[in-house]
């Protein structure tokens, strides 16, 4: 795949996820790899990716993600006309949300991307984030090239210290930044998603 193709068509995969194909070691090493030729702060390389198979810890960190996972579901949500292309797939995002929910356990692997230190305050974050999040992102597109599914989630970060418990991770200094399955996926490709047009989010020289 070239370039874009891997940038339109890298969705969030739920219902596709093959649960019972293993996922190599080495293929989530080498999207690590490709991660973190990502920009970071002065050069600072802080990221750390928790890559988890074992299937206790998974459990557990599913469960966290389902507890956060009901009330959020709960909620009413967006609220646009129904010509709205944001819409139009409102039932679909939903549906698939849950069935990821029930079975997130199942994926092979769960990767949580985790920075060290802590978030400042004020706009100094955007520079923190800015550290972690494009190498995610990084991770999840190298994964796409390799024929795996992703999808960012961050419900499970209302329990950040119980899972940074299950995962040993020094929550005191160390921060995650979300989650994904990794698994690979079943069918055919991917097609690019219905997006508002270019033009509508665009400001010439000012808002």
């Amino acid at each position: 795949m070239d370039i874009d193709e891997v940038l339109t068509t890298t969705r969030a995969v739920r219902k596709r996820l093959d649960f019972e194909r293993p996922v190599p070691r080495e293929e989530i090493l080498d999207c690590v790899r490709v991660a973190i030729q990502a920009p970071t702060g002065s050069n600072t390389q802080g990221w750390h990716f928790v890559a988890i198979s074992d299937p206790e810890r998974k459990r557990a960190l599913a469960d966290l993600y389902r507890k956060s996972y009901e009330p959020y579901a709960a909620l009413p949500g967006h609220k646009w006309d129904e010509e709205d292309i944001r819409a139009q797939r409102r039932d679909s995002v939903r549906s698939s949300s849950r069935y990821l929910a029930d079975r997130y356990h199942e994926a092979p692997w769960l990767v949580i991307p985790v920075l060290e230190g802590k978030p400042p305050q004020g706009a100094m974050q955007a520079g923190y984030w800015g550290s972690l999040l494009p190498a995610f992102w990084s991770f999840m597109l190298a994964a796409r090239a390799r024929g795996l599914g992703t999808a960012w989630t961050t419900l499970h970060l209302a329990y950040e210290e119980a899972a940074a418990e299950v995962l040993g991770i020094p929550y005191d200094r160390v921060t995650q930044g979300g989650m994904t399955p990794v698994a690979y996926y079943q069918g055919d490709g991917f097609q690019p998603a219905s997006r508002l047009p270019a033009e509508s989010v665009v400001h010439w020289e000012s808002w």
